[in-house]
């Protein structure tokens, strides 16, 4: 599904980077670690029409990811930036293949596409969704539940967010905090639309303990071995009734079309930011719609720059499941942008403004922000 019409080029005076501390309103805990506080690089393109706004989700560390925030800055200030002011005038669409050679740094790159997208659709006076075609003007919300101290904790938050609206709950998992914190939830609340996430957590010589989810009727377990593990994710799904998702295996278009050829992914999970950005994204949800295959959008703790992008990708028609797009409250007392995202009825509302169709709270931004430069020519 091409887009509707690409954006018209902008001209960059500068790129203004920063990085925010944010604090989480509790910890956020999974296989590979807690967050109290949400670090995160928001990028501001500087154009004659106004500002455009992206954001680079890795974390502090490289745990999730090989980006992580130090590396993401080193990259964008000493390679990426430069490269596209170098050009000065830039379209959105061109984005990606001026950073193409260099390797890797698929976060950076990706908000960096972003912010730039928005500048060119604020100046047009167009929307995020429409640019994408979006079909929807509402998405359904599921939330992530980190791993708690145990199951009856579990319990009493996952019906918080019932309680709350969501319409998915998604559960962390980890070796040793699986089979009975998914039992569980299941027990307590019978037939919700329940999936598991593991975060690469398991090797194939742990196929007995996975298949003794499938008693638990999930919607799907997400990337229960390592990123890299293509064949043997194939060899699993064949042991399991549960449907397998692949996550931080998809790091592009090409990646999830191996992944299809093999077996290896019933559903597909699409990060904007793990894949390189929103029209790699894009790609994908166009590729996985042709063979019939379910998608759904991931999260990254994302700040409200993120939330409305997300909610926008959502939206395609190829967004089957519910994705990872919760309140902004979910993660944060207090949001950078003016209007943050709420769930109501189960669902998130697609932002319809101009760009992103968000506005920045400056003094929020102001406050949390702990590193900051501004690139020229």
């Amino acid at each position: 599904m091409p887009l509707l019409r690409p954006a018209s080029p902008v001209t960059l005076d500068a790129i203004e980077l920063r990085v925010l501390h944010i604090p989480l309103v509790s910890p956020f805990t999974t296989s590979f670690g807690t967050e109290t506080v949400r670090e995160v690089i928001v990028v501001a393109a500087e154009t004659p029409d106004g500002r455009g706004w992206g954001e680079v989700v890795t974390m502090a560390a490289p745990l999730y990811s090989s980006e992580y925030t130090d590396s993401a800055w080193d990259v964008l200030t000493r390679y990426l930036v430069p490269a596209l002011l170098e050009r000065r005038t830039v379209a959105a669409e061109e984005v990606s293949g001026i950073l193409h050679p260099f390797v890797g740094h698929r976060m950076a790159k990706a908000g960096l596409e972003l912010a730039i997208i928005d500048a060119a659709l604020r100046a047009e006076g167009r929307s995020f969704a429409q640019y994408l075609g979006a079909e929807k003007t509402r998405v359904p919300s599921g939330v992530s539940v980190g791993i708690q101290r145990d199951p009856q904790a579990l319990v009493d938050v996952v019906g918080g967010y019932l309680d709350e609206g969501y319409v998915r709950i998604k559960i962390k998992i980890k070796p040793g905090r699986d089979v009975d914190d998914t039992a569980a939830v299941r027990e307590a609340f019978g037939v919700i639309p329940l999936q598991v996430d593991a975060n690469s957590a398991y090797t194939l010589q742990d196929a007995d303990t996975l298949a003794e989810l499938d008693r638990f009727d999930l919607l799907l377990i997400e990337q229960p071995l390592q990123e890299d593990d293509l064949v043997d994710h194939a060899t699993l799904a064949k042991r399991l009734r549960t449907p397998v998702c692949l996550d931080e295996s998809i790091v592009s278009d090409k990646a999830a079309a191996d992944a299809l050829a093999l077996g290896a992914a019933a559903i597909i999970n699409i990060k904007a930011g793990r894949v390189g950005g929103y029209l790699e994204a894009v790609a994908i949800h166009d590729r996985a719609r042709a063979a019939g295959v379910p998608v759904w959008c991931g999260g990254m703790l994302e700040t409200g720059i993120g939330r409305a992008a997300n909610a926008a990708l959502a939206a395609l028609p190829g967004f089957t499941l519910p994705g990872d797009i919760s309140a902004s409250a979910r993660f944060y007392d207090r949001d950078i942008v003016t209007a943050p995202a709420v769930v109501d009825d189960g669902h998130v509302r697609v932002p319809t403004g101009p760009g992103l169709g968000i506005e920045i709270d400056e003094a929020a931004l102001e406050a949390f922000t702990v590193r900051r430069e501004r690139l020229t020519l």
